[in-house]
């Protein structure tokens, strides 16, 4: 007999919505999963806090959590144009990890734990699934699980045609007088300095009327030094007129933007979820409701008894055009600044929203399509529909993989100069 039903590991956005879920439907069943969530224990492994962005319509699970939401939004162009309207039907929300982290703790029930122990590898198994960790003092721990979910960070993607990074860093500033409107976010600004490749944006999510989280972030190939975000910040901050603000905390990372495949099942009882399980959307980062999405459809196999394979929470469709958004972004045929400021400017935020959460249909998706620069699209389109059958063509020669084409890698240099 394993030791648990299910191991967690990773105490992030995935990691603690699957034990969320869990607890729920141990709630419901009377007879509880026996779940335990692996964390690092305090030390260089610990992540710092983060804050988790995402968009639903109306209220949701998590609204009692909330740091502050946004119902009206604005898109700031190149050239100074705001672009403003209501985010309706969807709601712009924030959590804080923190908040989220200690909610769950208190309320996924005798059948979770939660143990700080660092991961170190899995083993699959006919009957059960095993994690080898270590302990706080070193002492070397082994548990065995019928399901091991793994949401620990993808390793730097090796495949896919474009590999980009969504890097930034932000700031919490605290302003000496009221100047913000804390119903109203600026979700995109494209007035900074664009780098040769890929784009560069800042976003202003204001918390009161003195207080905001300021980021400034860009889709590139390599991230910026701590120095060089720092005079980022500065330089976007007063461009927004944000004058004499303090800084209380901040806040650094980065998301692989990817149109590499990451598989959900890796094993017989071994899975992977959130970004490591392909929960981001490659085209925008975003991975908060693509781990819900994946956490909700986990707990509901296991509560009927079925193999809990997660889903790839984004359609086969949405993938394709995102993979073309991204080697258009890499082979410098588009303009980042350009392509944002389009679509925004010539299509309602919520509809926008829709369409990058995936729930809009293809008839939509054309018309918002055709207010892109077209032409620079529909070449890149055919260049990875070609890509794409080329691709399929030598995979299914005798000897496969071996006789593959390399995929052809941009002869430009990083996003910004070192």
């Amino acid at each position: 007999m394993a030791d648990y039903d299910v191991v967690i590991i990773g105490a992030g956005a995935a990691g603690l919505t699957l034990a969320h879920r869990i607890g729920q439907s141990n709630d419901r069943r009377g007879a509880a999963l026996r779940t335990a969530v692996l964390e690092p224990p305090p030390g260089p492994w610990t992540p710092p806090p983060r804050t988790w962005c995402f968009w639903e319509a109306g209220p949701g699970p998590w609204d009692p959590l909330l740091t502050a939401s946004w119902r009206d939004l604005s898109v700031v162009g190149p050239d100074g144009a705001r672009h403003r309207s209501p985010a309706r039907p969807y709601v712009y929300k924030m959590l804080r990890s923190t908040d989220v982290d200690a909610h769950v703790r208190a309320s996924a029930g005798p059948g979770v734990e939660f143990r700080p122990l660092h991961a170190r590898t899995t083993r699959d198994g006919p009957e059960h699934a095993t994690v080898q960790a270590v302990g706080p003092d070193g002492e070397r721990s082994e548990l065995t699980a019928r399901w091991v979910f793994d949401t620990r960070p993808p390793r730097p993607p090796h495949g896919g045609r474009t590999r980009l990074l969504q890097h930034f860093r932000g700031w919490f500033v605290r302003l000496p007088e009221d100047a913000l409107d804390p119903g109203s976010a600026v979700l995109m600004d494209l007035r900074p300095p664009q780098p040769p490749g890929g784009v560069a944006f800042g976003y202003v999510l204001p918390l009161s009327r003195r207080e905001a989280l300021v980021e400034y972030t860009e889709f590139g190939r390599t991230a910026l030094t701590t120095a060089e975000y720092e005079r980022a910040l500065a330089d976007y901050c007063e461009r927004c007129g944000l004058h004499g603000a303090e800084v209380t905390a901040s806040e650094q990372g980065a998301i692989p933007m990817t149109d590499e495949s990451l598989p959900t099942r890796v094993g017989r009882r071994l899975f992977r979820i959130g970004a490591a399980g392909g929960a981001t959307r490659p085209s925008t980062g975003y991975t908060f409701s693509g781990a819900s999405r994946q956490a909700a459809a986990v707990a509901r196999a296991l509560e009927r008894g079925r193999v809990p394979v997660p889903p790839v929470p984004h359609r086969a469709r949405h993938l394709a055009m995102d993979a073309v958004l991204l080697r258009a972004l890499d082979s410098g045929r588009v303009s980042g600044a350009d392509f944002f400021a389009r679509l925004f400017a010539a299509n309602r935020l919520g509809d926008v929203l829709a369409f990058l959460d995936g729930d809009t249909g293809p008839v939509r998706e054309f018309a918002m399509g055709l207010t892109t620069p077209v032409a620079a699209m529909s070449l890149t389109s055919a260049d990875h529909l070609w890509y794409t059958l080329r691709s399929s063509l030598a995979g299914a020669l005798p000897g496969g993989a071996s006789r593959r084409r390399p995929p052809v890698v941009s002869r430009r240099g990083p996003a910004r100069p070192r």
